[in-house]
């Protein structure tokens, strides 16, 4: 039992000793406070609204809070969570720029890149319709522009002669039948016969010019000139003297480059913005100018590479700007849908969110969840999240978003040792008042006597002569 009177002993100081240094610490901060001077009172909702006096907020019926000297008043504000106030002097030093969020519509550019091919349907190859060798080749590397029928490469073939050997044929045969028939009845088959031997020439790589000089000269050649389809520039060549062929190797490439295609990567969202027939500006970075393009009536083809829709532009190209494998750039316009828009700049996206800063009042910074829609150019649509005449922040938000995470976890840590603190104090005065009623109990202090009691009786009867030394 002196165990149990000492324990609560001890309580008891300790409580004493607590509500002492309590006492004594709230009356230093009430002294230093005191000693403090007051620059100026702020209404805790709207920090632009300060006062030299004491008094209530006009707008929102508040009392004015206290601003001490030394002291952020920032502190003193009842702000939402999250929520950050700037003076105008911080707001200059990390460049905060704000623009009201407003209704509009009308042409929005889109920017994107695009790459030169050859028109396909302008593409010719030059291949060879049998076996032989390359006699010589002429002067004709990838880039050189070629004109219609001008020789590329001299072959030899034993096909060939047997080819040219059934024309010359089929030719002497319609001159003896017109020399003794009438032309329009009986000249058709040997016309028909003629017709088939020249297309066999065509198809085993003679060209034009040869095959006329063939007919009118009726004299047999050894070697055979290939020549060019079209007037273009070459793109490809595989072809050198002494080389050996095969039926279907390909000699040259040649391609029309007047109208040229230029493809363009674009997200499937974008897709339905390039409607057939749009006009299309492209601009050739390294040579400063620009042409225009038309989108093609062929729907976009994906990527799967690069997860994006592949869209076809076709230019005219007279001037031979645009060659094959160029990257050039492209802008064009489209009618935007009405609604709230925002500079692409002004959102902070994370990955999970997309968050806007909204000046809420006069200093004040409040994030603002948003969801946004279709992007054009440097602007996004916003679906959801903001209004018409909002004020919100387009540079230094970055900053901002700094500061109001800064801000959240000092008052998160202001707002925990408190309420530790409280709760260690209550938890040390109940355990006092539980010692000082256990001391106090009138049960155990009844036992207790009882306890003494019974101890001195045996001890009386164990020692001889004790009883009697008590009554003398």
């Amino acid at each position: 039992m002196k165990k149990s009177a000492a324990i609560g002993a001890v309580l008891a100081l300790a409580l004493a000793a607590f509500l002492v240094g309590r006492y004594s610490g709230g009356s230093r901060r009430t002294e230093g406070r005191a000693s403090q001077r007051i620059l100026f009172y702020v209404d805790p909702m709207h920090p632009a609204y300060r006062s030299d006096k004491p008094g209530i907020a006009p707008d929102c019926g508040m009392a004015l809070a206290p601003v001490y000297e030394g002291e952020d008043p920032a502190l003193r504000l009842q702000l939402q969570p999250g929520a950050v106030y700037l003076d105008p002097e911080k707001q200059r030093l990390i460049g905060v720029s704000v623009q009201t969020v407003e209704k509009n519509s009308g042409t929005r550019w889109i920017r994107t890149t695009g790459r030169v091919e050859a028109n396909q349907t302008r593409l010719h190859r030059v291949m060879a319709g049998a076996e032989g060798w390359v006699e010589s080749v002429e002067n004709n590397t990838e880039g050189t522009l070629v004109k219609k029928d001008e020789v590329l490469a001299t072959v030899y073939s034993r096909d060939f002669r047997n080819a040219e050997q059934a024309y010359l044929g089929s030719i002497a045969s319609v001159d003896r039948i017109r020399g003794v028939h009438d032309p329009e009845e009986t000249t058709r088959p040997s016309d028909a016969n003629m017709r088939i031997n020249e297309e066999q020439l065509r198809a085993l790589g003679m060209g034009e010019p040869q095959i006329k000089a063939l007919a009118k000269s009726h004299q047999i050649t050894r070697d055979v000139t290939l020549n060019s389809p079209i007037d273009g520039v070459v793109l490809s060549r595989s072809v050198s003297a002494g080389q050996r062929f095969e039926p279907g190797d390909e000699f040259y490439r040649i391609a029309d480059l007047t109208s040229v295609w230029i493809t363009a990567d674009i997200f499937s969202n974008d897709a339905r913005l390039f409607r057939p027939g749009a006009r299309v500006q492209v601009t050739v970075r390294e040579r400063a100018k620009t042409v225009y393009a038309t989108v093609s009536q062929d729907p976009p083809v994906f990527d799967a590479t690069s997860r994006t829709l592949k869209l076809r532009l076709e230019a005219q190209n007279p001037d031979l700007l645009l060659r094959p494998d160029m990257f050039v750039d492209l802008e064009f316009s489209t009618q935007a849908p009405r609604g709230v828009s925002i500079p692409q700049e002004a959102i902070l996206d994370s990955g999970m969110q997309k968050v806007v800063y909204v000046e809420t009042s006069d200093g004040v910074f409040e994030p603002r969840r948003v969801t946004v829609g279709t992007a054009y150019g440097d602007y996004v649509t916003v679906t959801s999240g903001l209004t018409f005449g909002e004020r919100i922040v387009i540079a230094g938000n970055f900053l901002i978003d700094s500061e109001s995470r800064m801000h959240s976890s000092q008052r998160a840590s202001s707002s925990q040792h408190p309420a530790r603190s409280a709760a260690a104090g209550v938890a040390v005065g109940n355990v006092s008042r539980r010692a000082a009623r256990f001391t106090r109990s009138p049960s155990l202090e009844g036992l207790r006597v009882n306890v003494q009691r019974k101890s001195r009786a045996r001890t009386r009867a164990q020692v001889p002569g004790a009883h009697r030394g008590a009554h003398a």
